[in-house]
């Protein structure tokens, strides 16, 4: 019989332990815990620290615990923020099994929709929304001790901000508050640097070794969206069977999205058994339920193996028993916000070097592995080095709101590791002085304050509060659930009435599974908060009032209403064929096949797409009267200068109109000049730049300023320097350089009269333009005394094309940019065809050049091809003709030179813009 186990020591016990650095009696020692009581004695000096640990090391787990004996926490919790819920019951967890718990004594966990804590609870483990209501319940966070941020190199927005405001908090109301920022991959310095110039405490892995292969796809898929369809899952599929026939254990598969998760896993769906066991497929991403995440990171059953198909949810704070092979498609998915439309799209890129790093660690956390990376070996040095932080590209409402209930009304105020960009924090500002969350001073209102109350972004707690007041808050409690979570409907259309009726459902046949269970409680709890009584939901009234009647269920014809009042910069006018205008002026389209593409007005909730059109994912239909009560205040009416897309000319017109929709429209006989610039400026920007009277000297001349402009990124101010001239930059501007040159132009069939080359030339001043005929020549004169024409605009850098024999003698490659820039010299054959392609003259005079006059002198005889160029005079002659010109008494030098600078003087051309 073998000996018994020592019994588990109390919770207390190990907390005491801990604290010591002392091994535990049961479960491996991690390496973390030698860092411990390190950790508390600079805790106990001091009030902030950071700690680095790569993953494996044990920090999230051990670090809360060892402070539960710090006797400055004196009875108060310690809080845990982890980005991801996944992650944080599975820490919660794991602690509770060290103390030999249960999930809601010792050690409990606070998230949207799931809550476990008790009156004994000294560590929460909180999502990110969660530690921002606390704070902003309780400035003081009068019951907390300490708040870790785990996996602060996630850069998520609620990290950044709730670091923030606990910064703010320990500085104005508890300096005994203690702050520890954790991270794997995160470059500390500054971090520390953020937090005051703190400690920073590094520990070391308990990583085991993983072998890294690389095994590029047959047909590659990168850049993504410009893949074949198909193809990342037929590889990622290729490579599951693969590593399952020649590697053992369990495999963790990275892709970028629940999407391309989902055609895997049908690519997978005979697969059942291997060499090394039977096999079961699981999916792991953030939508799925919680029993699916728990059972895709549950240990394989004995005898038997998994493949584990997961987001970057599994890059960190998790371990995944028995997973033995990484495979990593290496890409991600993010959103990226974009302030001009007011949207939100997801963008799929390359993962970053920490990344790729973390996910390749997943395959060593309990045991030697291997990771399979399928990009070719060494494009690591492409990746960058860090996730991008959320904070630069995100929408930044939920933020401003946040601060403004702070009473902190400028973000600048604060600390950032990365400071809001401006351009995001203005289009925010307006959306919430537009909603009457903000006043005008950006002081919050007393509607703000109640929208700031529901864990929901501005727009949908604004339609929430506001559908209350009108009678409708039970469909817009319906609403705001189905737009926060995943769509239960995907290939049901767009018709977001179809999702509220089956969310308004009593719960039988098809609408009783564990998505629409989830999403009912997600309205319920959101309704809780509200105030809004299930049991009373709104009725519906005649003419401008609201009537209240008993209605047990939500209304799904009132979808449309309810969600302009979230959207009203996204009501949308049909334009026939699936085409729709948003009140914000962006255009917007729905397929033909949808029932809803022939309405005459939507309120749009959700599409994607490019800035200048996307298509309509989730929307509702509204009626114009539904348009003209709600949106009473902000329809304006007055004479209008616009730009008339159809007629491509500019209109006059008396109209009524409600943001870029027109309600009602009236030719209009006066018209104000600068009104008439400003609508051809607008028509100008929605056709493109293309419309304007470019030449090829004209594309030239943009293409030598931008190549001057890009040798002065290094410069102190190079913006002050170089005028932008990229399309974006071109268009932004419009106004300033173009505007003046445009009167008298009111219609598309003038615009050959604008003036470009004089408006393009006003963007520089003298000495620039001085600069830019020195350092960007539009002609460079070669041996032979030709004057040939640069292509600034080709790839790789400016680009002379010239004959081979006019170069003879040339020794030094010609130079650009001040002397900076050797040209990119295309060596012709006489009949202009590329021969040679260098940088680098003389040594292709040297090295190149025989091989050149070997296979040439057969070809072109009647050319000269002397053994010796670098002495042979440059000519553009014939080698008869050159005898001619001798016999005559001229040079060849001179006679070529003279039929250069004579005849020949159509090769200059003009590319200056004048």
């Amino acid at each position: 019989m073998p000996a018994s186990s020592p019994p588990m020591p109390s919770g207390h016990l190990l907390i005491d332990l801990l604290a010591t650095g002392a091994a535990l009696p049961h479960g491996p020692a991690l390496p973390v815990d030698a860092e411990l009581p390190r950790l508390l004695r600079v805790l106990a000096d001091g009030a902030r620290l950071v700690l680095q640990a790569p993953p494996g090391a044990g920090k999230t787990t051990r670090v809360p615990l060892a402070l539960l004996a710090a006797p400055w926490l004196a009875g108060r919790k310690v809080v845990l923020l982890e980005p991801r819920r996944l992650a944080a019951r599975a820490a919660a967890r794991r602690m509770a099994a060290t103390l030999g718990e249960v999930v809601g004594e010792t050690v409990g966990y606070r998230m949207r929709l799931d809550t476990r804590v008790g009156p004994r609870t000294r560590v929460e483990v909180v999502t990110e929304g969660v530690l921002t209501r606390m704070l902003q319940a309780d400035p003081e966070l009068a019951e907390v001790g300490c708040v870790i941020f785990d996996e602060f190199h996630e850069r998520s927005l609620h990290a950044d901000l709730g670091l923030a405001l606990c910064l703010d908090c320990q500085e104005g109301l508890r300096p005994d508050l203690r702050l520890v920022v954790m991270s794997a991959t995160l470059d500390s310095g500054p971090v520390a640097a953020l937090l005051g110039g703190c400690p920073v405490i590094e520990s070391a892995g308990r990583a085991f070794p993983v072998d890294t292969r690389h095994l590029p796809p047959v047909r590659g898929w990168l850049p993504y969206d410009t893949r074949p369809p198909g193809v990342l899952e037929d590889a990622v599929a290729d490579a599951v069977r693969r590593a399952l026939h020649e590697e053992a254990g369990s495999l963790l598969v990275f892709l970028p999205g629940a999407g391309e998760i989902r055609r895997t896993a049908e690519r997978l769906a005979d697969l059942s058994a291997t060499p090394h066991g039977p096999v079961t497929v699981h999916a792991l991403y953030g939508d799925l339920a919680p029993e699916q995440q728990d059972a895709a990171i549950a240990p394989a059953p004995p005898g038997t193996r998994k493949v584990v198909l997961a987001t970057a949810i599994a890059e960190t704070s998790l371990t995944i028993d028995g997973v033995r092979v990484v495979i990593d498609a290496g890409l991600a998915r993010a959103p990226r916000f974009d302030p001009r439309s007011g949207m939100s799209r997801l963008v799929t890129e390359r993962v970053s070097l920490a990344g790729a790093d973390q996910r390749r660690g997943r395959a060593g956390r309990t045991g030697p592995g291997t990771c399979w990376r399928l990009w070719r070996e060494g494009e690591e040095a492409a990746l960058r080095p860090f996730a991008r932080p959320e904070i630069l590209d995100a929408d930044l409402a939920p933020l401003l709101l946040e601060l403004a209930l702070w009473g902190v009304p400028d973000p600048l105020a604060l600390r950032w590791l990365d400071a809001p960009p401006q351009a995001n924090l203005a289009q925010a500002r307006d959306l919430l002085t537009l909603l009457g969350a903000l006043d005008a001073a950006g002081r919050i209102t007393p509607h703000g304050r109640r929208v700031a109350t529901l864990p929901l972004h501005p727009r949908l707690a604004h339609m929430v509060v506001r559908a209350g007041e009108l009678g409708l808050g039970a469909t817009a409690c319906c609403v705001a659930a189905l737009l926060e979570e995943r769509d239960p409907m995907r290939d049901a259309g767009a018709d977001l009435r179809l999702r509220v009726a089956l969310l308004a459902g009593d719960g039988r046949g098809a609408g009783n599974g564990p998505m629409l269970a989830r999403l009912r409680e997600a309205a319920r709890q959101v309704a809780r908060l509200a105030g809004v009584d299930w049991s009373a939901a709104g009725g519906r009234g005649t003419g401008t009032g609201r009537e209240a009647c008993p209605d047990v269920r939500p209304d799904p014809e009132a979808t449309g209403e309810v969600l302009a009042l979230a959207y009203p910069d996204r009501v949308a006018e049909g334009r026939g064929q699936g085409q729709f205008r948003l009140s914000c002026g962006r255009g917007a389209f729905l397929p033909p096949e949808d029932p809803l593409a022939r309405e005459p007005f939507l309120a749009v909730g959700d599409m994607d797409g490019e800035a200048a059109r996307g298509r309509i994912r989730r929307c509702a239909p509204l009626t114009r009267e539904h348009i003209e009560e709600v949106f009473a205040a902000s329809i304006v009416e007055g004479a209008f200068v616009v730009w008339d897309d159809r007629a491509e000319a500019v209109a006059a017109r008396r109209q009524r109109r409600l943001g870029a929709l027109v309600l009602d429209d009236a030719p209009h006989d006066a018209a104000d000049p600068e009104a008439v610039t400003a609508a051809v400026v607008a028509g100008i920007r929605s056709l493109g730049l293309h419309c304007l009277p470019w030449t090829p000297e004209l594309e030239q001349w943009r293409a030598r300023v931008a190549f001057l402009r890009g040798l002065a990124l290094d410069e102190p101010e190079p913006d002050a320097l170089w005028p932008g001239v990229s399309d974006a930059a071109l268009l932004a501007g419009l106004e300033h350089w173009l505007a003046p040159y445009l009167t008298g132009i009111t219609r598309r069939t003038q615009f050959p009269r604008i003036d470009l080359a004089g408006a393009l030339a006003a963007l520089l001043p003298w000495e620039l333009a001085r600069r830019l005929d020195a350092e960007a020549p539009e002609h460079i004169e070669v041996p032979s005394g030709s004057h040939v024409r640069l292509d600034y605009a080709a790839d790789g850098g400016p680009v002379l094309a010239v004959k081979l024999q006019e170069m003879f003698g040339a020794r030094e490659t010609p130079r650009v940019g001040g002397g900076r820039v050797p040209v990119v010299v295309h060596l012709l054959s006489p009949a202009g065809r590329p021969l040679q392609v260098t940088r680098d003259l003389a040594g292709f005079w040297r090295t190149g050049y025989p091989a050149v006059r070997a296979e040439m002198r057969g070809r072109y005889p009647k050319h000269p091809w002397p053994e010796d160029p670098m002495t042979a005079p440059p000519t553009r002659l014939t080698t008869r003709r050159m005898q001619q010109a001798a016999t005559a008494g001229r040079t060849p030098e001179n006679g070529d030179s003279a039929r250069v600078k004579g005849g020949d003087r159509g090769d200059r051309g003009g590319g200056r813009a004048r």
